[in-house]
């Protein structure tokens, strides 16, 4: 009997979780992806000076990330993580907090690091007890504008600014006066009040390019995984498909490739940005309201500035900066940093080159030394993830569609989580789920929150 065949659209980590959750069950898989290299937005380029790889914006995960985390440990790059038991938070009078657990139980093991924030009073401190109890007590559906439900708990401009915006824009890639309550919740609630290693940052400790190279392809080849690069999808196909030959049971059969091509396919796995999904539909069905409603994501940017210098400005590995332009330092060593600015809307009217100008400045603010700047690059991502906005889930489709042998992933389909890796790879395995399924072999491959 010939194995189901399945195409799937995009080589980010949607759909190499996908791939790596069907072809161990006997599915053949092909990986089509439009750029040279795998991995999606978690992607580096070449520093031209020196030929390293270089992130186009830090990425990382959170020990709440589980299924991520399984990810990882499939493909055997999670040795390429680094737990990041301290966070430090930097103010513009150069005074750090640390940050960490204690050996308490959770929610209470994060307690004397709030309490030692210098940066705020102990009634702001107060506030955020309180406006945490609440934020625990609410449904996790309920999703009404966040900023309204944290004026009404007690919250003031401070604690908004330096802890509940400090955390979220991070974390949710928006500003607290764009987010819903829901993901605003699942961030705290579930990410660093639900279990005491939740909120543990893991940092890769090689590039993108590197932590999605040699193992990710080794274990594609191993489990007969074709991937075709350079390989971009201009429609998806109806009726008979040419390459191979594939019925179309009465819906989708393959794809056209944008060189004029067709590969056909039992099973087409959609996992591009939202933005271009429609696009790819052929129109009978980009009209459906089950599709149509994708139009109404809208994107949030995210900013990095990378700046080598001729020595190290800090001892440490990455700072969480309060009050300031820029909202995360990472220091990847030999006086290179990259800044993160996250939710960087604002930054929109401004050239690159002033934007480069204000974090210059606030890092010599920050570190005064006689360090050199020797070059800088700006990159922004102006897609980089859906907005958490109240509702948003209306508009975020399940992985499962009414357009028979058509599936979906992405992190801005149905996941019960924001846009993160962690979102992408749960979307990756709940496609499969649903892939299985449909073929009459119901399996669960998502993994358990923590316990």
């Amino acid at each position: 009997m010939t194995s189901p065949s399945i195409l799937i659209v995009g080589g980010g980590l949607a759909g190499l979780a996908a791939a790596t959750a069907l072809a161990p069950r006997g599915y053949r898989v092909t990986v089509l992806e439009s750029r040279p290299r795998l991995g999606g937005r978690a992607s580096s380029f070449s520093d031209p000076a020196t030929g390293q790889l270089v992130d186009a914006c830090q990425h990382v995960s959170m020990g709440c990330c589980t299924n991520f985390a399984h990810f990882c440990r499939t493909l055997g790059i999670e040795h390429f993580l680094e737990p990041q038991r301290t966070l430090w938070f930097q103010t513009p009078d150069r005074r750090v907090s640390l940050f960490r657990a204690d050996p308490w139980p959770a929610p209470f093991h994060l307690g004397r690091a709030l309490a030692g924030a210098h940066y705020l009073s102990e009634t702001d401190k107060l506030r955020i007890g309180w406006g945490l109890l609440q934020l625990r007590r609410t449904s996790p559906d309920a999703d009404p504008p966040l900023l309204p439900w944290l004026h009404a708990h007690r919250q003031n401009a401070r604690t908004i600014d330096r802890f509940w915006g400090i955390v979220l824009t991070s974390a949710l890639n928006e500003t607290v006066d764009r987010v819903g309550l829901k993901y605003a919740r699942k961030v705290f609630v579930d990410g660093f009040m639900g279990h005491r290693d939740g909120f543990t940052v893991q940092l890769p400790r090689v590039p993108l390019g590197r932590l999605y190279g040699d193992e990710l392809r080794a274990w594609l080849k191993s489990h007969d995984v074709e991937v075709r690069e350079n390989c971009g999808v201009k429609s998806l196909l109806m009726g008979e498909s040419q390459s191979p030959p594939v019925a179309a049971t009465g819906g989708l059969s393959g794809v056209t490739l944008r060189d004029g091509g067709t590969i056909g396919g039992n099973r087409v796995l959609l996992t591009v940005p939202f933005d271009r999904v429609l696009d790819l539909l052929p129109p009978e069905i980009a009209v459906q309201p089950f599709f149509a409603r994708i139009a109404n994501l809208t994107p949030s940017p995210i900013t990095s500035v990378h700046l080598w210098f001729d020595r190290d400005l800090t001892p440490l590995p990455h700072v969480v900066l309060v009050d300031c332009l820029g909202q995360w330092v990472f220091n990847r060593g030999g006086g290179y940093v990259q800044v993160v600015v996250s939710a960087s809307r604002p930054l929109k009217s401004q050239g690159r080159e002033k934007v480069q100008e204000e974090i210059v400045a606030e890092l010599r603010r920050l570190y005064p030394s006689d360090a050199k700047l020797l070059r800088a690059k700006v990159v922004t991502e102006h897609t980089a993830t859906f907005s958490a906005v109240p509702g948003v889930d209306a508009f975020r489709p399940p992985q499962a569609t009414p357009a028979p042998n058509l599936f979906l992933a992405g992190d801005w389909t149905q996941t019960g989580w924001p846009a993160t890796m962690e979102g992408a790879v749960r979307s990756g395995y709940l496609a499969a789920e649903a892939i299985l399924a449909a073929d009459g072999r119901p399996e669960a491959l998502v993994r358990p929150d923590l316990a």
